[in-house]
């Protein structure tokens, strides 16, 4: 695997409204390095049908012409499970969709590109809030 980035929902999200926070992950989905996992394109896709938000198909040809999407693999699966059971004792409302992107930046050793609060004082991850 090729990239130094996986850029998860909350980046992305903060990326298409222009934030401030999505203005510094800019140069992270930009700068050619970058990877999506599948279970952001499906909490992209959740976000944007309950929230009533138009274009995503517009979005998701966006996301792929930038970004490599990494698909779940065995490994990816398997590290996201041992993840998943460390931190759900760690941090309250951790979910099985931050231990897969978690996972997938572990697995290439990358990093995740992100604003959410669980990730807050993990080496793996930076944070664009």
């Amino acid at each position: 695997m090729s990239y130094e980035y996986v850029v998860d929902s909350y980046a992305w999200i903060e990326y298409f409204r222009g934030s401030e926070a999505g203005k510094r992950a800019r140069g992270f989905i930009e700068g050619g390095k970058a990877a999506t996992a599948t279970i952001t394109v499906a909490e992209l896709r959740e976000k944007y049908t309950r929230e009533g938000w138009p274009y995503f198909d517009e979005d998701l040809l966006f996301i792929m012409s930038l970004t490599a999407i990494v698909n779940l693999t065995k490994d990816i699966a398997v590290t996201a499970g041992e993840i998943n059971a460390a931190m759900k004792a760690k941090v309250k409302g951790w979910g099985m969709a931050d231990s897969i992107t978690l996972a997938t930046a572990q697995v290439a050793k990358a990093k995740v590109v992100t604003g959410d609060k669980h990730f807050k004082g993990l080496k793996q991850a930076i944070l664009i809030k």
